[in-house]
């Protein structure tokens, strides 16, 4: 039985006993209303992983009330502008929205550690870290004084580094080059001389097209062929240090959020929990196949050298030290996310790396 199922045939049972008992249906009555939300998210619908994932949030909420609890889910600009969604739920115009946290860093860093920082946690690592290392209670501390409450609802899982017009071989290669570059990882490229933009992903192409932008970056093969960047910028670099496990939230007015019957926050809690390994799943199955029509399609794979990567890593670094002595709010999250960090890639080491490494291995000598 899947979990659609699951919900729905227990909500059917609960109506049924309440209805053999009598006494029982005032109450399941009162703790089931009629309510509708809207759901303003950061992405267009052509992305249909990306953008999807609220809209099986949604679809699991309705099916798990029977209908009751309604969500609809706006695309990036029905609404309000994909980069405003946050300030939406935040001022109530609209009940909640779906985004990455990271597009709000620059009113406070701290935003950033809700979604990803540069050289921090894979999709695996960050998801352990939200549900058993305390993330979640910490964000939401963070999240309560901007007048939300968050849940997790999407990874992509590490991303590509990007579509550049030509290559990039060293960092004095990097400076002046205008490049799109989503949330905080922004601020690090900028100390390497790359100019930063951060622009919603429908006016990338255009502005890539157009050489208003040198080199852009999105997420992974699956999205980035579906916006077309091979055809105005072939080198396709790896990896996206910035975004090992980008995680996306649902971000919930704290008053609407405080409303809710308790039955409905639970729903809503198990429903984005659903669509952030949905997500990923997704991403992990339609990446390989984008990735090979990439490629046969003209794109160009490179590695970022190591002179790049170690010049950003120290970057990075430099930048957190800078941040976390000024700001005490990013300094609490960082410490905690940085203490589990240095564990889980110990761990990780052991029994992760060596199996898919050899298991890599098998697969370029042809024998899987």
């Amino acid at each position: 039985m899947d979990r659609r199922t699951f919900f729905k045939k227990a909500g059917i049972a609960g109506a049924g006993a309440a209805a053999a008992t009598g006494l029982a249906a005032p109450a399941i009555a009162q703790s089931q209303p009629k309510v509708a939300w809207r759901c303003a998210s950061s992405f267009p619908k052509s992305l249909d992983t990306i953008f999807g994932a609220a809209q099986t949030m949604a679809d699991y909420v309705n099916e798990a009330t029977d209908g009751n609890f309604n969500i609809q889910v706006f695309a990036a600009g029905e609404l309000v502008p994909g980069l405003q969604a946050m300030d939406a739920a935040a001022a109530g115009t609209v009940e909640m929205c779906h985004t990455a946290c990271y597009y709000y860093w620059g009113k406070d860093p701290t935003w950033a550690l809700g979604t990803c920082v540069p050289f921090s946690f894979n999709d695996r690592q960050m998801n352990a870290w939200l549900y058993f290392g305390g993330g979640n209670d910490l964000l939401n501390e963070f999240f309560a004084t901007q007048k939300l409450y968050g849940i997790p609802a999407g990874n992509t899982g590490v991303q590509m580094g990007g579509w550049y017009r030509k290559e990039i071989n060293t960092v004095n290669d990097l400076k002046g080059l205008k490049m799109r570059i989503g949330g905080f990882a922004g601020k690090i490229i900028e100390r390497l001389g790359v100019v930063p933009q951060q622009i919603a992903g429908g006016d990338i192409y255009p502005a890539l097209e157009k050489g208003t932008l040198d080199a852009c970056e999105w997420v992974g093969p699956y999205d980035d062929e579906k916006l077309g960047f091979y055809k105005v910028a072939k080198y396709y670099y790896y990896p996206g240090w910035w975004e090992g496990g980008p995680t996306l939230h649902s971000l919930i007015n704290l008053d609407k959020w405080n409303g809710l019957p308790k039955a409905y926050k639970a729903a809503l809690k198990s429903a984005c929990e659903a669509a952030n390994c949905d997500m990923m799943a997704s991403y992990d199955y339609k990446n390989p196949a984008a990735l090979k029509r990439l490629v046969a399609n003209g794109a160009v794979l490179r590695p970022f050298s190591q002179e790049i990567l170690e010049a950003s890593f120290n970057a990075s670094q430099d930048t957190y030290k800078e941040i976390t002595a000024s700001n005490a709010g990013f300094k609490k999250i960082f410490d905690s996310q940085r203490a589990f960090l240095k564990d889980a890639y110990l761990w990780d080491q052991v029994a992760e790396y060596t199996f898919d490494t050899f298991m890599m291995i098998q697969q370029r000598a042809g024998k899987l």
